[in-house]
């Protein structure tokens, strides 16, 4: 019924305009047969609107007429259909939600969050190449390993920032980190890429297998050596940059170097435990990298140095172990007294198209110092260590083997030195963010060997892990 109603009101308005408009004339001029034909296109507009009007109405009807109404008990109830009077008085309006967004707060051109998950399964002598084992053994178990989210960002004004956390679990033993904790947390200016100047908290730029991230290493773990010597995480400002960027922009990576001034005594560290500091220092080189037998090749070479003085109570291998126990176990090392220490290490990265060849070598000198007249309480020890590592894609970027041998000395007491063979596979489902690795280690215990009555001097363990990155 509304639809003739509309139609008939349609036409008696156009009429009307047409006889008011329209009058009879004997002689018309071409100007009025020009407002004529206006007129009747004008008509023929109005009509074929009100026949998509007609249409739009009669599927507003249908479909109120078989949507359900909801009584006050939340049953349905079928619903009549409305007149055409109550449709005209009372039109219904859906609502759309807005939609949800985020936006920085501050003026950064770039805001990117992020993060990754990895997550273990570990059977056997678990983190025997660590040299857990005897009276430090861990048992068999599921691991968190690591569960980070991360916030980065740029301005225009030259400055980009990076803060991340950890939600890991302890393992019980040394980081005893249940809550989250900060890892990365710093300020870098950029303006000259020969002088980026870094403040805040990050690693140390100290071994080339404790600066890769975490997500791009080929084995499940770092190296014993690395974790033993390396700093890790610190507190403190560095200079850094490519000194050829703009002096010779072909080869602006030839050459990378790094300078830093840090507190020496970890991570999330308010205070400083003395009144000095460690300063830490690393120069890269990349002497070719091109086309080798027509592979994307590359080689880098690199070199460390470091010097710190540390009071008594600082952990001088806060990643991994170096303190020899009475069974030959490794525990992290937490001076009794202060020392000082030197440390140095060298590295290169071959790589050949899908074959990588990686070596480090570390040593470092431990001495102790004499404090406010007191004497230091340990005996002055050179830990060294070093670690070669092979990778190869079985299938291209998809599915790579891995070798990795590995030696500790930590020279604290005769024969206490740790070896490790490590074998892995690793399938690489959408490059590193989605990784599946395993990885068999097989660790001699020469402390062990020499000295039977403690039990087992050789050792073997299954790594599982699932990675994802976002």
């Amino acid at each position: 019924m509304i639809a003739s109603m509309t139609s008939r009101t349609v036409t008696l308005v156009l009429a009307a305009f047409v006889f008011t408009w329209v009058r009879p004339s004997v002689a018309q001029t071409s100007s009025d047969t020009q407002r004529l034909e206006k007129l009747e296109r004008a008509v023929e507009q109005l009509q074929k609107r009100n026949a998509e009007l007609e249409d739009e109405v009669h599927s507003l009807k249908k479909r109120l007429a078989s949507a359900p109404e909801v009584d006050a008990n939340g049953n349905q109830q079928s619903k009549a259909a409305p007149d055409g009077k109550a449709l005209l008085e009372k039109p219904i309006v859906t609502e759309e939600k807005p939609p949800v967004f985020v936006v920085q707060r501050g003026p950064e051109i770039k805001l990117t969050l992020g993060g990754y998950i990895q997550m273990n399964f570990e059977d056997g002598a678990v983190s025997a190449f660590e040299g857990r084992f005897g009276l430090t053994a861990l048992k068999d178990r599921f691991r968190l390993r690591r569960a980070r989210l991360n916030l980065t960002g740029d301005f225009a004004e030259k400055f980009d920032f990076k803060v991340e956390g950890d939600l890991e679990n302890t393992d019980g033993t040394s980081a005893n980190r249940t809550d989250f904790s900060g890892t990365d947390i710093f300020v870098n200016w950029h303006q000259f890429p020969e002088a980026n100047i870094k403040v805040g908290q990050w690693k140390a730029p100290f071994g080339l297998e404790q600066i890769t991230p975490d997500p791009t290493l080929f084995t499940i773990e770092r190296s014993l050596p690395t974790g033993a010597i390396t700093p890790e995480r610190q507190l403190g400002v560095q200079i850094w940059g490519k000194p050829l960027t703009n002096l010779w922009p072909q080869q602006k990576d030839l050459l990378t170097y790094y300078a830093g001034i840090f507190n020496g005594n970890g991570r999330n560290t308010t205070i400083n435990d003395n009144n000095n500091f460690m300063y830490v220092g690393r120069l890269e080189l990349l002497p070719f990298n091109g086309k080798f037998f027509g592979q994307d090749s590359s080689l880098k070479l690199g070199a460390d140095v470091l010097n710190s003085r540390d009071d008594a109570g600082t952990n001088i291998s806060q990643t991994l172990n170096l303190k020899v126990n009475a069974d030959g176990s490794l525990t992290p090392f937490v001076l009794p007294s202060a020392d000082e220490r030197t440390a140095w290490s060298i590295d290169a990265w071959l790589n050949i198209g899908p074959f990588d060849l990686i070596a480090e070598y570390f040593s470092e000198d431990v001495d102790g110092r004499t404090v406010a007249g007191v004497a230091p309480t340990f005996a002055n020890f050179d830990p060294t260590g070093w670690y070669i590592e092979g990778a190869y894609f079985i299938i291209p970027e998809k599915l790579q083997a891995v070798v990795k041998w590995e030696e500790l000395s930590p020279d604290q007491v005769a024969d206490d030195g740790i070896r490790s063979i490590t074998a892995g596979l690793n399938y690489y489902l959408y490059g590193d963010a989605i990784k599946l690795m395993a990885n068999y280690v097989h660790t001699w215990s020469d402390f062990r060997a020499a000295r039977p009555k403690f039990g087992d001097d050789q050792f073997d363990e299954i790594i599982l892990r699932l990675q994802v990155m976002f």
